[in-house]
């Protein structure tokens, strides 16, 4: 069930936009579910952020690349549905 995702299912950043293509799982082995920014060595990399503060955190990421705010929210709206907050 090793099912490869397009988005990060943290934050929903497209994997394929990763410098790092992907982040890492505890053996070493590279994640097809999170991206390099939250998940690394089988760990999340911010363990106890909410998905609120994760949405502000996308959101300031996309407006600091020069990207409109109403995009920026439009595409941290989704961000909630992504597998990782499914469990809380």
């Amino acid at each position: 069930m090793n099912q490869a995702y397009k988005n990060c299912q943290s934050c929903g950043m497209p994997l394929k936009r990763d410098e790092k293509g992907g982040g890492t799982n505890a053996d070493g082995t590279r994640s097809t579910m999170y991206c390099s920014h939250c998940y690394q060595n089988g760990q999340f990399v911010l363990p106890d952020i909410s998905v609120n503060e994760m949405q502000a955190r996308v959101r300031e990421k996309i407006v600091e690349f020069g990207m409109p705010g109403f995009l920026a929210g439009i595409f941290t709206r989704k961000i909630p549905k992504l597998a990782r907050w499914q469990k809380s």
